[in-house]
């Protein structure tokens, strides 16, 4: 038998030191540290206390640990101590239920739902419209069994899938566009009716082919609007994927609102996946987005940062658009799902926003300015079509958002050349006060914007918005007045005009005397006298009245202004109604007051 020849185990002494030393941990400054004094807390009931007091504390410092048993004769037993314990950290449950409302979006914040009317109201066309639909080939299909296997089901639907790409063509031309309204919502009513018949892959298609039509712009003038109408497709069909998964979870309770991935069953978890997979099947890039970011809320079924992975990635997505047009609406599309899937993921927004600065130049390339002519599209005109994109996108971006901010939005604007769309959105966007503070500055790059694509005195009428909710510093009042007004009055078009001098008006009335209101007013008929222009503008002058009334209460202040007459005479009235102190009507009879020209007014 041949002998055993045995050696020493080889050793790692370092690493066995390590693997066996103690854990260290970092220690609070007001955590427990063994030569810090032992604080033990006395809880008893205080008789005689107050109404809604049931206890009180008294804290005592020892250096000698207590005694278990004369502890429980003082009252701090288990329950006790637990009892204290949960009282202690009361105060940060609240802080952060309190920051979970301040993440969550409030009744100060726009819905959609009140700018989709506006949009398909402003944004209309007299052309010819038409929608090219691949809902895909029924030959070869052979009726599925219920007892067919699951790998045989999962390739059949696969199968219908592909058919998308090479499925039979349904194109419907010269359409109206009241037609073409009524064919997207019978698709929409379509796909409630797939669902409600179990025809899930059939719903898929009409989402997939519905997205499809955002990548044409062969009629411009309409984007906006179909935007609006193919979007309100892709929210029912998310609304209902969610809502199934939500179902499969209710067994044997349904889910509390605030839930986790854990609490989420696997059934429906494989559901879930099961819709992703499909989604990720589509070859083209903007219904793939499209119809992923409207299952946006399904990533809960998932993981717990399933969202906050998932948005970032859709951002990277959209830079693969080429048409800026088409790229703009998708990042509000994705803002929109955002701030009502995780409104507190800002980073992702604002990426958004710079993304869009970044691509803003793509606008004056060759692609664009070919396309603009082939459809005979003015630079103005094509330009009002991001309006309703980039003002959604930066209301998503401004909101509850600090004052620092909007220094970076404004540094960014100039790098740009103080664009004078991106401006104007951010004067929309941005609180009145943060507006307020930085009117010279505002004034200042509306100066430097170019007029080609957009007018300034719009510029001009944004600004005046924010300063009729809010005050700039005292000492710019008067500056700021004659900026203002040396753009407007040199406006040629009458309506253009005064719908920029009816915002003006209220800032001069809310900070100057009667004769910086005489000398607008003065200006005003100056516009409106000539070819009796002011026919056309009765509303207008109407509320440059009533909000002159309005800060004005003195009656012979009023009757003083020899232009206020004026005013009331084109607009031919004798009598005006106002409002009484007592709350009634009073007729005032303008013709028998007589009036005094003022003798100073502003400079510009």
């Amino acid at each position: 038998m041949a002998a055993v020849q045995w050696h020493s185990r080889a050793r790692r002494y370092e690493s066995e030191l390590q693997s066996c030393g103690l854990e260290v941990a970092p220690v609070e400054f007001s955590d427990y540290h063994p030569l810090k004094s032992i604080t033990v807390t006395d809880s008893k009931s205080r008789k005689g206390a107050r109404k809604g007091s049931t206890s009180s504390s008294s804290s005592s410092s020892s250096s000698v640990a207590p005694d278990p048993l004369s502890s429980m004769l003082d009252g701090t037993d288990p329950l006790s101590m637990f009892a204290a314990a949960s009282a202690s950290e009361s105060p940060l449950t609240l802080s952060q239920s309190r920051k979970r409302r301040e993440d969550e979006v409030g009744v100060d914040f726009e819905p959609w739902s009140s700018k989709r009317g506006e949009i398909l109201a402003r944004f209309t066309t007299t052309e010819k419209l038409s929608i090219n639909l691949f809902m895909g080939s029924d030959k070869g299909k052979a009726p599925s069994l219920a007892s067919s296997a699951v790998s045989e089901k999962v390739r059949t639907r696969l199968e219908e899938l592909d058919d998308l790409e090479e499925g039979s063509q349904r194109e419907l031309l010269n359409l109206s566009q009241q037609d073409y309204v009524n064919r997207i919502e019978e698709l929409n009513q379509s796909l409630k009716e797939a669902w409600a018949s179990d025809q899930k892959v059939k719903a898929l298609k009409i989402v997939i082919q519905c997205s499809k039509l955002l990548s044409d712009t062969a009629v411009i003038q309409f984007y906006p609007s179909k935007f609006v109408l193919i979007t309100d497709i892709l929210d029912t069909f998310g609304r209902l994927v969610y809502e199934r998964i939500w179902f499969m979870c209710s067994d044997p309770r349904p889910l509390p609102d605030s839930f986790t991935a854990d609490e989420v069953n696997d059934t429906a978890k494989e559901t879930c996946l099961n819709w992703f997979f499909k989604i990720a099947s589509i070859r083209e890039l903007i219904p793939r987005l499209y119809v992923e970011v409207a299952l946006l809320k399904c990533n809960r079924f998932l993981t717990k940062c399933g969202i906050q992975e998932t948005v970032p990635r859709f951002t990277a997505m959209i830079r693969g658009i080429g048409d800026p047009l088409v790229a703009v609406y998708a990042r509000a599309y994705l803002c929109r799902i955002g701030m009502e899937v995780a409104p507190h993921l800002k980073d992702s927004l604002n990426k958004n926003f710079f993304d869009l600065l970044g691509t803003f130049r793509q606008i004056h390339g060759d692609s664009v300015q070919n396309q603009l002519v082939l459809q005979r599209v003015e630079i103005p005109v094509y330009l009002t079509l991001y309006s309703p994109a980039i003002h959604w996108i930066l209301q998503c971006v401004s909101y509850r958002a600090p004052e620092a901010l909007l220094t970076e939005m404004m540094e960014r604007c100039k790098n740009l050349g103080n664009n004078a769309l991106l401006l104007n959105s951010v004067m929309w966007a941005f609180r009145a006060e943060f507006i307020a503070t930085r009117a010279t500055d505002f004034i200042g790059m509306i100066k430097d914007c170019d007029e080609a694509g957009f007018p300034k005195h719009l510029l001009f009428g944004s600004l005046g918005r924010s300063l009729a909710c809010a005050d700039p510093p005292e000492a710019e009042r008067l500056p700021i007045l004659n900026e203002a007004w040396k753009v407007i009055t040199k406006v040629r078009s009458p309506q253009d005009y005064i719908n920029c001098a009816e915002i003006w008006v209220e800032f001069t009335c809310r900070h100057f005397t009667k004769r910086e209101v005489n000398t607008v007013l003065s200006d005003i008929i100056k516009h409106m006298t000539p070819d009796r222009a002011f026919e056309d503008t009765y509303p207008q002058l109407q509320s440059v009245i009533r909000k002159i009334l309005t800060y004005f209460h003195d009656f012979s202040v009023l009757f003083s202004m020899v232009r206020l007459d004026l005013t009331f005479s084109s607009l031919k009235q004798s009598l005006f109604l106002c409002d009484s102190p007592s709350g009634a009507f009073q007729r005032i009879d303008l013709t028998s007051f007589s009036v005094i020209p003022p003798q100073e007014r502003f400079s510009g």
